[in-house]
Formats: C-alpha cells, structure tokens, sequence
C-alpha cells in the first residue's frame, strides 16, 4: 500500500454515539476502531450486522469543520459547536467527498469512505434549513473499518492507493 502525503488533512475532532437515540454525542481524544465492526465502545453501533448477516458497513462518518462552518455562516449562526451534526470524525484541511472509492488512512487504521452521508432530521431540530444545506454532498461521508487502528485528534489523514481501494470501489 503507498499512501499519498500531498493528499492529507487532519482530524480536528471526535465524537461517540450515546447510548441513547437522540442524546448529545460525547467527544473523545482518541478511538479505536475495529476492521468490520466500528468503533470500539460506541453504544449503539459497534458491530452492527447487516439484515443479509455481513457486518454494516455504515462504521462511521466524517464531516469537515469547513462544510460546517459554511453552513452556519448561510444560516446566520456564529459556530455550529464539534459533535452537534452528529459526525464520529469532524476534519480540517481535506475534501472528503473527493476520495470516495479511495482507502484512506487516519492514525493507525485504514478506511474505506464509500458513500456520501445523507443529513438527517436531526439537522434541522439544530437549525431550521441545515438539513437542506447539507444535501449534493455537503454532509461528509460513510466509512467502513479495513485494517483496524487507533485515531487521535491531530492525526493527519491521508489517500492510500492500492487495488484493494479499486475493488472495494466495484
């Protein structure tokens, strides 16, 4: 696997599911993330299987800080606060909907980011017209876990290529 430097970002922040549907995300200076299964310890989403018995590949999603700050500048916020859109992994620095396809690497483990996310309701229970915002791509990305790893806000995020990316992307 050769991963590209001159393809990279940066983690800015991280956030747990709670326990509970619809309660506050916790935000965390690491996780640890577990190939096929998520993060290790999120409540509601580790391991998860899919209604045809593989594991879900919905592991976790990213966001960037950037896409969030434009949508609270449109909305006339002053700052839309880490962890509110609801995002494991909130980034600097990188256009995620550009690697979708693409195996990525963020601190020890490696993702495969294979589709756009879709916004939820809950976006706009935080402001009224941020769902709508976050449609055509505006909203981050799923991803799924490949080689399990630790990540830590600060670590830098970096484009992987390979032919394991090229036929997963398939």
């Amino acid at each position: 696997m050769h991963c590209n430097s001159n393809v990279s970002g940066w983690v800015a922040s991280l956030h747990l599911h709670p326990a509970k549907a619809g309660d506050p995300f916790s935000e965390v200076s690491s996780i640890h993330v577990v190939a096929d299964k998520g993060i290790e310890g999120n409540p509601r989403y580790f391991g998860r299987i899919s209604q045809n018995g593989t594991p879900g590949r919905r592991q976790l999603t990213l966001i960037e800080r950037s896409q969030i700050m434009e949508h609270a500048d449109k909305l006339g916020l002053k700052v839309i606060t880490p962890g509110t859109v609801r995002s494991n992994i909130e980034t600097d620095g990188i256009n995620l909907i550009e690697l979708i396809g693409q195996k990525v690497q963020i601190g020890s483990a490696i993702l495969f980011f294979y589709e756009p996310r879709l916004p939820c309701a809950k976006m706009d229970a935080i402001c009224n017209g941020l769902r709508k915002l976050m449609e055509n791509n505006k909203q981050g990305v799923l991803a799924q876990v490949i080689a399990s790893g630790t990540i830590a806000v600060g670590d830098r995020i970096t484009f992987c290529d390979d032919q394991l990316s090229r036929e997963l992307h398939q």
